[in-house]
C-alpha cells in the first residue's frame, strides 16, 4: 500500500468530528493541506457547515433576505466541497505518480473516485449523528423514534459497505490494478465567463 494513512482511523475520525463540532466548531482553514487526514477533515467540515446552512434554508419563518444570504452561503460551500474532493483525488494521484505505480491507458478505472467516496462517507457521518439525535429527542413520538432506529441501522450498514469499497479501491490503486484520473469539475454557475446571467451583466456595463 503506497498510501501512508489508516483508512479505518480516517473514517472513524469523521464520526468523532461531527460530535465534537456540535459543541465547538473550529475556524475553517482552506489553505493547502500538508497531509491527507487534514485534507479529509477540512472537506468534512465544509459538509458540516453546508448541512446546517441547508437546515436554515428550509426555515419557513425567516425573511426572504435571510434565505437569500443562506442560499449564497450554500453556493460558496458547495464550490469548496467540490474543490476539496478534487484536491483529495489529486493528493492521492500525486502519491501514485511519486511511487511509480505501474499502470497504463488500458488499466481499468473506477467511475467513483476515492475523494467522492470520502465525501459520501462524510455526509453519511452527518446523517448518522442527526438520526441518532432524533431517536434521543424526548418530545418525539414512539412511532417516530422507531422509524429513526430502522433508518439508523440502514445508515450504519451503508457506512460499512462504503468503507469496504473505499479500502478496496485504495488497495487496487496502490497495486496498479486500477488507475486514477482527476478531472476538473468545471462548475459553470460560479464562473463569470460561463454563466450567462453573470456575463450578460458584465457585458451590459
Amino acid at each position: 500500500m503506497v498510501f501512508m494513512f489508516e483508512t479505518e482511523k480516517l473514517l472513524k475520525q469523521q464520526l468523532q468530528e461531527v460530535e465534537l463540532w456540535h459543541g465547538v466548531l473550529p475556524e475553517a482553514e482552506f489553505s493547502a493541506a500538508e497531509d491527507f487526514p487534514k485534507l479529509v477533515s477540512t472537506q468534512h467540515q465544509v459538509n458540516f457547515e453546508l448541512w446546517h446552512q441547508e437546515d436554515m434554508a428550509r426555515d419557513p419563518d425567516v425573511s426572504d433576505s435571510k434565505i437569500a444570504a443562506v442560499k449564497r452561503a450554500i453556493d460558496v460551500f458547495n464550490q469548496r466541497r467540490n474543490d476539496l474532493i478534487e484536491q483529495m483525488d489529486q493528493f492521492l494521484l500525486n502519491i501514485i505518480n511519486a511511487e511509480n505505480v505501474k499502470n497504463n491507458a488500458e488499466t481499468e478505472m473506477n467511475s467513483e473516485t476515492p475523494g467522492s467516496m470520502i465525501d459520501r462517507l462524510s455526509i453519511n457521518a452527518l446523517k448518522i449523528y442527526h438520526m441518532d439525535e432524533e431517536i434521543q429527542r424526548e418530545e418525539a413520538t414512539a412511532e417516530h423514534r422507531e422509524k429513526c432506529v430502522a433508518k439508523l441501522s440502514v445508515l450504519r450498514e451503508q457506512r460499512e459497505d462504503l468503507e469496504q469499497c473505499l479500502a478496496k479501491l485504495l488497495a487496487d490503486l496502490s497495486s496498479g490494478e486500477k488507475r486514477l484520473k482527476v478531472y476538473q469539475q468545471m462548475k459553470m454557475y460560479n464562473d463569470e465567463s460561463l454563466n450567462p446571467v453573470l456575463y450578460r451583466k458584465t457585458e451590459s456595463k
